[in-house]
């Protein structure tokens, strides 16, 4: 249901993010899918990669603030309508979306991540009755060749 997002806070100065990500291409970290956003002293790096665990350390190990979220990704084609059809279950639900960022895996299908303020495992059967394919942490892992 959930898998682990790698989250990480950089200051909002040149060079900041070559470190981070030099850091991961040391430690044989395949980013998945990434999100950036900044305000005028920090930014907000939130990543999804073949190894959270492994990211995480090393990139406290190098003296930056990070940490894991659990986030929900979902599967669905590339046809019109389908993430208004993903927003109104969850507003059907009671569920707010946080944040959203994608996942590109080809020309028929994309991935969505988001986080929610609500407990998606409540309604996740009728999600998947409804046609809702939720993406697992072997899934992500699967998508790195």
């Amino acid at each position: 249901m959930y898998i682990k997002q790698l989250s990480v806070f950089i200051e909002n100065r040149e060079g900041r993010l070559d470190d981070v990500l030099e850091i991961l291409k040391t430690n044989n970290i395949n980013i998945i899918s990434l999100s950036l956003a900044d305000t005028a002293d920090y930014g907000m790096l939130r990543l999804i990669v073949n190894t959270s665990a492994r990211a995480l350390e090393a990139l406290k190990n190098n003296g930056f603030s990070a940490s894991l979220t659990d986030v929900t990704v979902v599967r669905m084609p590339h046809k019109i309508g389908q993430l208004q059809e993903l927003a109104s279950l969850l507003c059907k639900a009671d569920i707010n979306i946080e944040y959203m960022y994608s996942i590109s895996i080809g020309q028929d299908d994309a991935c969505i991540v988001f986080k929610t303020s609500g407990k998606i495992e409540q309604f996740a059967d009728q999600f998947k009755k409804d046609g809702v394919e939720f993406v697992t942490q072997n899934d992500i892992a699967a998508m790195v060749k």
